[in-house]
């Protein structure tokens, strides 16, 4: 489907920028919305909005191929009440809007992908989750009331939103590897040199995980198929352990020590990182069952062939 259009709300962040290159080298035209157009070189056009009303930049949606909303606030941060209304006011206020315009459109996109979280599932050491079987709930072990929250008010605005012949499909994602500014990868592999890559709170949560590459030739699988609508998981097939992770993470570095972190620890850097212990604390053991189901195949299905490739192209 080269040369039709998709437009990218939310574009200038790690995935949008990510995503958008993605696309671009595939021929499609892409069309960035942004509140900081013009903040990083991307390929494509650039068009400004504020996430909240419609204005010029909804003329892009007409017969656009796909519409991808990747809005939201990043949940690094200490959930105080403040942090907490713009976190979900970002993810809910976009997600509206993109549906009212939407269904202004003469020709509507044939499919909108929305942001979602993986984080949606409840805390797990013991099932996987999968779209079918998995459960949504909140464990106060996990610190995570707030983050599903989020997640079921994020998933309901899109549910609301009247869009008749446009297909929606809410992007259930796990921690997207790639090292690109703004992603997890970084951190990662700065806690590894510095010496504290080690196991965190036992290191016994499980960590879901999806290549970048993956994650763009995913929506791609989406955009183009007409069979698959509402939550898709997008997270490798197979999770692994807080402790398995940071072990492959100080191998592949060379760096044969890595101090571990109980939960008081992490509590107390928590505090003074001005961020929360659940983004480590909770076990996220969710695999792809719709995708896998529908024919897609991995590229980057294991931890430590992904971390490989994002080192090699983090040291050219």
């Amino acid at each position: 489907m080269s040369g039709q259009r998709v437009v990218l709300a939310g574009g200038s962040g790690f995935l949008g920028r990510t995503l958008a290159r993605f696309l671009a080298a595939r021929d499609y035209e892409v069309v960035i919305l942004s509140r900081n157009p013009l903040r990083f070189e991307l390929p494509g056009r650039q068009a400004h909005w504020d996430g909240r009303a419609t204005s010029a930049w909804a003329e892009q949606l007409e017969g656009a191929q796909a519409v991808v909303n990747l809005a939201g606030r990043s949940v690094n941060c200490r959930y105080t009440e403040a942090n907490r209304l713009a976190i979900l006011d970002s993810r809910v206020e976009p997600t509206r809007v993109l549906g009212e315009a939407i269904g202004q459109c003469a020709r509507p996109p044939r499919v909108w992908l929305n942001s979602s979280t993986a984080t949606i599932y409840k805390h797990s050491f013991d099932r996987a989750m999968d779209q079918a079987t998995g459960e949504i709930a909140a464990t106060p072990e996990a610190k995570d009331a707030f983050s599903v929250e989020v997640a079921l008010a994020w998933e309901a605005a899109l549910e609301r939103a009247h869009t008749p012949g446009t297909r929606k499909v809410a992007l259930r994602t796990a921690m997207v590897l790639g090292p690109g500014e703004g992603g997890v990868f970084r951190v990662l592999r700065r806690l590894v040199r510095f010496g504290l890559g080690g196991a965190m709170a036992g290191g016994r949560q499980f960590v879901s995980w999806v290549h970048e590459e993956d994650f763009c030739r995913t929506l791609q699988w989406l955009i183009d198929r007409d069979d698959l609508a509402g939550p898709v998981n997008v997270a490798a097939p197979r999770p692994v352990t807080n402790r398995e992770m940071m072990r492959t993470f100080r191998r592949l570095c060379g760096v044969p020590i890595g101090l571990p972190a109980t939960r008081w620890m992490l509590e107390l850097g928590a505090f003074f990182l001005r961020t929360e212990t659940e983004l480590i604390l909770k076990s996220r053991r969710v695999i792809p069952g719709r995708l896998t189901e529908s024919g897609f195949a991995f590229r980057w299905a294991r931890l430590e062939e992904a971390l490989m490739e994002n080192l090699r192209r983090n040291d050219e």
